[in-house]
């Protein structure tokens, strides 16, 4: 039997009973990528070490923390770089797959970089082996399953004006 709440103004109360629904709540995991190019409009495509692949820069969330704020720690540690993001372009759905629970993916708009910026884009820390920009076909190529759509998904976003909301990488409209 689910206890009674309590009434707003027993403040502590009221917290202790929000936080009991808070613990049996759903946690979901966020990862956050950017879409970033190079002067001539080519994409930005990283290569981890941790698995197979390649990949758009960014990553997973820590407790807490913004996606948009994920994706700038991200981009700092593994590249040494920092951008002022756009707009959001892709909500991404993924539902449980292998050892992995569901989770949320964002790929937000990171527009172009200088060419000072990319000839100076080296991988700063060990997660990754390498970085490089490739055209949009090159990249949907190099990139497999949920992730390449959701990246063909950002691409089409950029001239939609909108966010699609995919389901495991599908469009829902």
């Amino acid at each position: 039997m689910r206890p009674t709440a309590p009434k707003p103004a027993d403040t502590e109360a009221w917290n202790a009973y929000l936080a009991e629904g808070n613990a049996k709540q759903a946690r979901k995991r966020v990862a956050a990528d950017v879409l970033l190019r190079d002067p001539a409009g080519r994409v930005l495509l990283v290569n981890p070490t941790y698995k197979p692949g390649w990949d758009m820069p960014g990553g997973m969330a820590e407790a807490n923390e913004p996606p948009e704020d994920a994706v700038g720690r991200e981009l700092t540690e593994q590249l040494g770089l920092a951008v002022a993001l756009r707009d959001l372009l892709v909500v991404d759905w993924v539902a449980p797959h292998g050892p992995w629970d569901d989770q949320i993916a964002f790929i937000f708009d990171g527009g172009n970089l200088t060419q000072d910026q990319v000839d100076g884009l080296r991988p700063t820390d060990d997660e990754l082996s390498e970085a490089a920009f490739f055209t949009v076909e090159e990249a949907g190529g190099r990139l497999g399953g949920r992730i390449r759509c959701r990246f063909e998904a950002a691409v089409e976003a950029l001239d939609m004006g909108r966010p699609p909301y995919l389901r495991d990488g599908t469009p829902t409209v």
